[in-house]
């Protein structure tokens, strides 16, 4: 962004913003169709294009935070770029580059209008940059060329063609302040351009010529469909006449990159006009910073083993932003300091699993890649990666004190990780190898089990001891799935022999209970209070049983709710393939009123469990760069010989191999047409009730309840104002002002409120206060706690409240327990920010005592020798003294 201090990175068909001085990452709520491919910014910082795979374009505000016009460019778009001024932009498809007026801050009726056509190069236009103040613009090609247009009519510059290079232009890049051009191939190889002409010198073009230009084009467009604006047509190898007194540029020198030979493409350029550096990314992970004219080499370093996308450099050209696609990797470097600024990762292979720390605060997510990480639910930053597991993870899960991070892996181990250390501390496994399909840990944090997919066997250990305690035989199937009640030691295991096995822990592990389905079981879920088991089987069904009585309560059939979608392939219906689909995966509500659900579709069902009916459904992506998204036959992708997906495309290209291996799908870089599938693999409820995640094809996705202004009266009677409230506040009936501004239910008026009430008031009114307003206030605490720096004072509210109406909260905990967690990840999350400020003041005072002592000392070791010194001197004086006497008598 323009203060550079934010970074804008397109993830799928949705942008995020990372906020660098605030250690935050924000995801924007609007999407493209299809994946991002380019992203324009305005010089303002106010306005950016989008634009996807297929050329359709969003002007986004960043401001609002809203799309304010749709446009569809026809053909895939390489680059879009503003000029310096604001007032232009040029966007490059096939072999044209068209500059519209950029739109302004009034209002347009079309935000995008065309104004110049540039013709010339003979192949795809691949990058775009403006000359500082917005009289020319500089474009490369495929065809190895680079042309240089006026932005308006110049009498003396036109158009210019560059050649010189051996392969595809990657960048071009003009001098500061100067019409010199910098041009870069993929072949590593870098040209200085120097031009005879200052930008000043170039000349306007009479006005007769324009005039009669503009009328010629007015006549052209009379015969066209739409209007294709003015159109500039360059030719490669112009005449003499044509080039007599015109702009020339001669090539003053050419560098090439690859001296050692270990490698050659060059994939991304940046360059920093005020710094002159030049910072280049090649396709082996290797970054370059180079300082222009002189082509000094400053630095070399290796970011990772896959090709750089993408860079950036943000205004100072301190910090410079690095993007790996295939990795899904994004680095900020500070160059000067050689430190990491940001460095984020996502899962290399689709996310399978996730948890919630006990409070809400950190998410920990599992991979096909092996990997499990932990985020941040605050900052959306992971901070931390674990890589011991050698296959993928299957499940993963937190302890009740959440310290403590389980993992299943394929790779037949079950480990335990600390988050204080940050290190495996224990790992579980069994007497045969086994493949671990699922997890569970009892609510002490004492009993780990997990469950096997080829000897359908549940293996149980002690987290203390790390010792195997028992293993559990009775399935006739692979375990799909394992849950402990949170209120008794009885743990419930799913499996593909349709059924559910209820297991007393506490009673010599032996079957409690057996519950028969009609299906294969594929997940099992506990309800909060431990009273209810939901089950999801593989005819598309949620049962709920009374697991005490081996009753069945209820049942959805929500096989139709989970609308699968079309795959590219497919010879039939989505109707007809969700046929066989089912859910994989359930998640109880916070207060256990509600279940979600979620499988191989594009879509999370959420449903009210007494009712059994549908709430309401989410749909996780509207992304067509997913497969199984359509939900219809799409006609135009269909020729008499099959569908057009079929037909691989971009066969040799960048990344892939000529020759496509039979029978396979993915995992292997043979196929290059591969998509990947829209899924829902794991869904968990925040403990606070506020939020809900899942993994899915996109990532991880967490939605939150609209913290936006809503008006949500409560009570609401006619003599609830604003002004009767500051009026009963102003009286100093402090708890009757609480209780009409929580009527009204507005957040701003309720702290103002709050915040009146004086610190030896508190005590007092909290006493005084109705039961149902102790929760609202609980409520509004711990949302203030995220927000507000008057953290004594919420201390002291929530304290008072909690001492006061401790035992009348107690008798309604599994209602108030969501209240009660989102107060706890408030306090928790002050609590570690301010325990690392005064550790790290203790050891700075404990420095600033040792050093000072130490001084002390030394003073006080000078003062007396400084004492001795005086003494000696006193002493040889009375001795000659003596002797003086002594002579004289």
């Amino acid at each position: 962004t323009r203060d550079g201090s934010a970074l804008i990175s397109p993830v799928g068909n949705r942008i995020s913003v990372f906020d660098l001085k605030n250690n935050k990452c924000e995801t924007f709520p609007l999407a493209t169709r299809l994946n991002i491919v380019c992203v324009g910014l305005s010089p303002d910082g106010s306005l950016a294009i989008l634009i996807d795979e297929e050329g359709a374009a969003l002007l986004v505000s960043l401001i609002g935070k809203c799309v304010i016009h749709h446009s569809y460019f026809h053909k895939p778009v390489h680059s879009v770029s503003f000029s310096p001024d604001g007032k232009k932009f040029v966007i490059t498809k096939d072999n044209v580059a068209l500059m519209y007026h950029a739109p302004g801050r009034t209002r347009e009726f079309n935000a995008f209008v065309l104004d110049k056509t540039y013709y010339g190069p003979y192949d795809e236009t691949t990058c775009i940059d403006w000359t500082d103040d917005s009289k020319c613009f500089a474009v490369g090609s495929k065809d190895m060329s680079t042309w240089v247009f006026g932005a308006e009519r110049w009498a003396n510059l036109i158009y210019y063609s560059l050649g010189g290079h051996k392969d595809i232009i990657v960048a071009c890049f003009f001098e500061e302040n100067s019409l010199d051009l910098y041009t870069i191939s993929q072949d590593a190889a870098l040209c200085v351009w120097q031009c005879d002409t200052e930008l000043d010198g170039l000349k306007p073009m009479p006005p007769k010529d324009a005039a009669r230009e503009r009328n010629a084009a007015k006549n052209d467009e009379e015969f066209l469909e739409e209007p294709k604006g003015e159109e500039i047509h360059g030719k490669a190898n112009p005449n003499e006449r044509e080039t007599r007194d015109k702009v020339k540029y001669s090539r003053v020198a050419k560098y090439f990159f690859n001296k050692e030979g270990d490698f050659n493409n060059l994939t991304s350029a940046a360059y920093h006009k005020k710094t002159h550096l030049l910072v280049t990314g090649f396709a082996s992970g290797i970054f370059h910073l180079h300082e222009l004219p002189e082509f000094n080499l400053i630095h070399s370093l290796s970011i990772s083993d896959q090709r750089i996308a993408s860079i950036s450099i943000n205004c100072t050209g301190d910090w410079i932003a690095f993007g790996c696609s295939g990795l899904g990797q994004l680095l900020v470097w500070e160059w000067q300091s050689e430190s990491y600024v940001l460095k984020q990762q996502g899962h290399f292979n689709s996310m399978v699993s996730l948890a919630y720390s006990p409070d809400g605060q950190y998410i920990v997510t599992g991979g096909e890649d092996g990997k499990v990480k932990v985020w941040n639910t605050s900052s959306s930053f992971c901070f931390v990666t674990f890589t011991e597991h050698t296959s993928g993870v299957t499940a993963v899960t937190f302890t009740s004190n959440g310290y403590v991070i389980l993992s299943a892996s394929l790779d037949g181990t079950v480990r335990a990780f600390d988050l204080h250390r940050y290190r495996n501390f224990r790992t579980f496994t069994s007497p045969r190898p086994s493949q671990f399909s699922c997890l569970a840990v009892d609510s002490s944090g004492e009993i780990v089990s997990a469950g096997s997919q080829d000897s359908f066997e549940i293996f149980i250990w002690s987290m203390q001891s790390g010792r195997l305690l028992d293993v559990l035989s009775g399935h006739e199937g692979p375990i799909s799935s394992l849950s402990f009640n949170p209120m008794k030691c009885v743990l419930a295991s799913g499996s593909w022999d349709k059924t559910v096995k209820l297991w007393d822990m506490l009673d010599s592990w032996r079957t409690k209970e057996t519950l028969i389905l009609n299906s294969d079981v594929l997940v099992v879920a506990f309800r909060p209070d431990g009273k209810e088991l939901a089950v999801a089987a593989l005819n598309g069904q949620i049962t709920f049983w009374d697991h005490e009585n081996a009753v069945q309560t209820g049942s959805i059939e929500g096989r139709h709710d989970l609308q699968m979608g079309r795959k590219e392939l497919d010879k039939i219906t989505a109707k007809q393939a969700a046929k066989g689909k089912s859910f994989t995966t359930l998640c109880y509500s916070a207060d256990g009123q509600s279940i979600l659900a979620g499988g191989l579709s594009k879509f999370v069902c959420i449903y009210n469990v007494k009712e059994q009916i549908l709430m309401k459904k989410f749909e996780i992506s509207c992304n067509f760069s997913l497969d199984a998204m359509e939900e219809y036959l799409d006609r135009r992708k269909m020729t008499e010989f099959g569908s057009m997906a079929l037909i691989d495309e971009g066969a040799g290209g960048e990344d892939g191999v000529a020759i496509p291996l039979p029978g396979v799908k993915t995992g292997d870089m043979s196929y290059r047409h591969f998509k990947p599938e829209i899924r829902v693999t794991c869904l968990r409820f925040s403990p606070t009730g506020r939020s809900w995640a899942a993994t899915t094809t996109e990532g991880l996705l967490i939605y939150s309840l609209d913290s936006g202004l809503i008006f949500d009266p409560f009570e609401l009677d006619i003599d609830v104002t604003p002004s009767n409230i500051r009026k009963t506040l102003h009286q100093k009936e402090y708890t009757m002002a609480i209780i009409m501004a929580f009527k009204l239910n507005e957040k701003k008026l309720i702290q103002e409120v709050i915040e009146a009430v004086p610190s030896n008031e508190v005590d007092v009114v909290c006493s005084s206060l109705p039961d149902l307003y102790v929760e609202k206030v609980l409520e509004f605490l711990a949302s203030a706690f995220e927000i507000s720096c008057h953290l004594e004072f919420y201390l002291i509210w929530a304290h008072k409240l909690l001492m006061l109406h401790g035992q009348k909260l107690k008798t309604r905990s599994v209602k108030l327990l969501p209240v009660i967690q989102f107060l706890q990840k408030s306090i928790q999350r002050h609590f570690e920010d301010v325990s690392k400020l005064c550790e790290w003041n203790i050891y700075n005072i404990k420095y600033a005592l040792a050093v000072s002592q130490q001084r002390g000392m030394k003073r006080l070791a000078e003062e007396t020798s400084v004492d001795e010194e005086d003494l000696d001197s006193d002493s040889d004086y009375l001795m000659q003294e003596v002797h003086k006497d002594n002579f004289s008598s």
